[in-house]
């Protein structure tokens, strides 16, 4: 039996902290913590890196649910990553949130300087899905079921 009880947030580490945070308040996310610097022992163990400090903010959908959890690192510097990364790459590519006028959401966004990756999708007359492509790479997934 699982000692699971809830998906709280998901991490996602950038250098520039104020672009991806208004970003993710561009898509309609809202701030629930933060910014909030952290360095101590508590960082330096959880994450396994000596003398770390990193400063985070925390987002939620309207309403609650799962976050996002963005932060950036002082020390040490982060690595370059790899942003241009596609979704057929190893590891996590998206993040994905279901949502109602998708097309006007696209035309918002991209009006704010964001890219697709592709194209706005339908399948099946059931969902419309995009990829937005965010600061430093981020990619979140936008669907909207039809009907």
């Amino acid at each position: 039996m699982s000692a699971i009880k809830r998906f709280d947030h998901v991490g996602i580490t950038v250098s520039d902290l104020d672009a991806a945070t208004k970003f993710f308040l561009d898509l309609g996310l809202e701030i629930e913590g933060g910014p909030m610097p952290m360095e101590g022992e508590f960082l330096d163990t959880v994450c396994g890196i000596p003398d770390a400090k990193t400063t985070i903010v925390m987002l939620h959908a309207p309403g609650g649910g799962t976050g996002i959890e963005l932060s950036t690192f002082e020390r040490p510097a982060p690595g370059a990553g790899q942003p241009e990364a596609m979704a057929n790459e190893i590891g996590i590519r998206s993040v994905a949130f279901e949502v109602t006028g998708l097309r006007e959401m696209v035309e918002r966004l991209t009006a704010a300087g964001y890219h697709l990756d592709g194209g706005i999708g339908e399948y099946e007359n059931y969902w419309l899905m995009t990829y937005v492509r965010g600061p430093e790479g981020i990619i979140v997934a936008l669907a909207e079921r039809l009907g």
